[in-house]
């Protein structure tokens, strides 16, 4: 272990011996941390570390088994996330969907915190609540439909709003979890400027990501758990050392070695995902991963939901193995082998109270049954097969999925996909809330599995897609702009496209450069 990292002022935050256990599971043994005013710490750790439960029990949404937090040399016992909020500490957790109140509108999100004031008016005076919404959504730079249903907003944009509301709150701790798993490169920026800003002017915050390039911007020193203890205290500048400690090994460098694409499987022609948007064509084969990249609303996740049946297309035509076809219904998409995983997995993946078996398995039952019963042995050794494969973390096949950390959830919906037979494979975000090691497996599983069928891939993270990627198709205003091969792709060009400037035509490309037959 490293030798702690120097700094100087008494903590805001301290933390002696904290421990938690979940049945057999020590979620966190003993853990001591320090987190000083004015200073941006880096909380590192694998799937299934403890870095969730450790920020639930500093936010008061769990209690601690042992040990004991101090505030300002105060000891406090938070007994709900209100009791922290009360001493200035705010978190926004890595699933966005506790953060949100269904059936209110964006303002109403925005002012949530507000409105659960027993001296709040703003029920009663609809115009000084949408002043304050906004207020609060320019602090971030944000123009929000205020008056729509949050359900109107995609992931990504839930997840600002979170955001703007915590930031509204004026934390002197502010524990952000995973903030940019939803956000394009253009987004994330922006939120690391508040978050220099919140650091000058004395704000304390925990930054959880899985994302190194996040960590090498806004951190001044990383912590890093390993199976629930504290396994090594770092400096900005040895961030490498940190994700050693994270992982237990060096982390393996990466080599992309390109597929050759084979026959055309989906063909997108004269497609136009909303009436005023740009028709544009599009095509993928089998073998190769396509890797669709654009900023917040640029309408990546809406051309995926047209394929799967969840919204139907403007104008324009859809060839599935070179015959005509439309999904009218997801139900209709399986049955033609187009799966979908969809960026927001707590709602749209995940049913509550299920087992990580039965979520697996739960689109091909019809594969596990005899008779109208299911065969729980066969069904049980797939199931099995894929968590050895995904590397998912847990205690057996049939604890329910709320046992799982966000990284393995996501692992297992995954792995629910790629237990059929499919012919297009489409991932939206499959990478959020996963640690380092897992995405390059996960990445690589993609890579060796998509043999005979086409994955679709979609991603706002440019290191990850240039990471997955045979191709990259880049979206803006609902339709494709460009595309560019993997091979000899600069990062340097592809965030300059991202943010609208010159394309350079010597890389773009309207289709992929080689064929294979099959």
């Amino acid at each position: 272990m490293s030798a702690p990292v120097a700094v100087a002022r008494e903590p805001l935050i301290r933390v002696r011996g904290l421990s938690k256990v979940f049945g057999s599971n020590r979620a966190l043994e003993r853990v001591d941390l320090e987190i000083y005013p004015a200073e941006v710490v880096a909380l590192l750790g694998a799937n299934g570390a403890g870095k969730s439960t450790l920020v639930k029990i500093l936010a008061g949404s769990q209690t601690a088994d042992a040990g004991e937090i101090q505030v300002e040399g105060q000891l406090r016992n938070f007994a709900s996330p209100l009791s922290a909020r009360r001493v200035g500490i705010v978190a926004v957790h890595q699933q966005i969907n506790e953060g949100i109140a269904p059936g209110l509108s964006v303002a109403e999100n925005l002012l949530l915190d507000e409105l659960c004031k027993p001296d709040a008016d703003f029920w009663l005076n609809r115009k000084r609540l949408l002043k304050r919404a906004a207020n609060i959504a320019a602090g971030l730079g944000l123009t929000l439909p205020l008056e729509q249903p949050i359900e109107h907003l995609g992931q990504a944009e839930r997840q600002l709003v979170v955001l703007a509301r915590a930031f509204a709150l004026q934390p002197r701790l502010l524990i952000l979890d995973e903030p940019t798993a939803a956000l394009s490169d253009a987004e994330a920026q922006r939120l690391f400027a508040l978050i220099d800003t919140l650091r000058g002017r004395g704000v304390a915050i925990l930054y959880i990501s899985h994302r190194l390039s996040d960590l090498q911007r806004v951190a001044d020193r990383a912590v890093v758990l390993r199976d629930g203890r504290l396994a090594g205290a770092f400096s900005a500048q040895q961030l490498p050392d940190a994700v050693r400690a994270m992982l237990g090994q060096a982390l393996a460098e990466h080599h992309y070695n390109p597929r050759l694409a084979g026959r055309e499987v989906l063909k997108l022609s004269a497609l136009q995902i909303l009436p005023r948007s740009r028709a544009f064509d599009l095509t993928l084969h089998e073998n190769e991963v396509v890797v669709l990249t654009g900023l917040l609303g640029a309408g990546k996740s809406e051309i995926a939901e047209v394929l799967f049946g969840l919204r139907t297309a403007a104008a324009g035509s859809v060839q599935l193995q070179g015959r005509d076809w439309r999904a009218g219904s997801p139900r209709e998409a399986i049955r033609s082998g187009v799966f979908f995983a969809a960026e927001d997995r707590a709602s749209q993946s995940l049913v509550p109270d299920f087992s990580l078996r039965r979520t697996l398995t739960l689109p091909f039952l019809e594969r596990f049954s005899r008779a109208g019963f299911i065969r729980n042995r066969a069904e049980a050794a797939a199931v099995e097969a894929q968590v050895a494969a995904l590397g998912i973390k847990t205690t057996g096949i049939d604890v329910p999925m709320s046992a799982l950390s966000g990284g393995n959830q996501q692992k297992v919906v995954l792995g629910r996909w790629l237990l059929g037979e499919g012919r297009v494979l489409i991932l939206d975000e499959p990478f959020q809330g996963v640690d380092v090691r897992a995405r390059r497996e996960i990445g690589q599983l993609l890579r060796d599995s998509a043999h005979g069928r086409a994955t679709l891939v979609i991603c706002a993270d440019v290191d990850e897609a240039l990471e997955i990627a045979d191709r990259i198709v880049l979206v803006r205003d609902h339709a494709v702009v460009a595309e560019y091969p993997r091979a000899g792709l600069e990062r340097a060009t592809l965030v300059a496209a991202l943010a609208g400037t010159e394309l350079d035509p010597s890389v773009v490309e309207t289709t992929p450069r080689s064929r294979a037959s099959a």
